[in-house]
């Protein structure tokens, strides 16, 4: 089975077309000079990369997730069941909202 893989690498330069502006105190970006320096690429490269990077690690759970053959098998068991009634659901739905059409009675 194929899964999505976030992309990570840097975007094409001639792609990018906007732009991201950061305040940060002199020893922040002495910092990431130095960082940049050590892996051989631009301040800008590098903090795109490792902010992506980031970015990709916090929303891994919500792109993929993965489960046994067990849980697979409650899972689909649960997702086969049919939907339990929730009655104040029902009934808002039902309620008019103030986006609703009056009402031409």
């Amino acid at each position: 089975m194929e899964t999505y893989q976030p992309e990570t690498r840097m975007p094409n330069p001639q792609t990018r077309s906007t732009k991201l502006d950061l305040r940060l105190t002199p020893e922040a970006k002495a910092r990431l000079n130095a960082a940049a320096r050590e892996r051989h690429q631009s301040v800008s490269q590098f903090v795109l990369s490792s902010a992506l990077e980031h970015a990709n690690e916090t929303l891994a759970d919500r792109q993929h997730f993965g489960l046994d053959a067990e849980r697979w098998s409650d899972f689909m068991a649960a997702f086969d069941k049919p939907p339990r009634a929730l009655p104040r659901l029902e009934r808002l739905l039902r309620e008019p909202t103030p986006f609703d059409p009056p009402d031409s009675a």
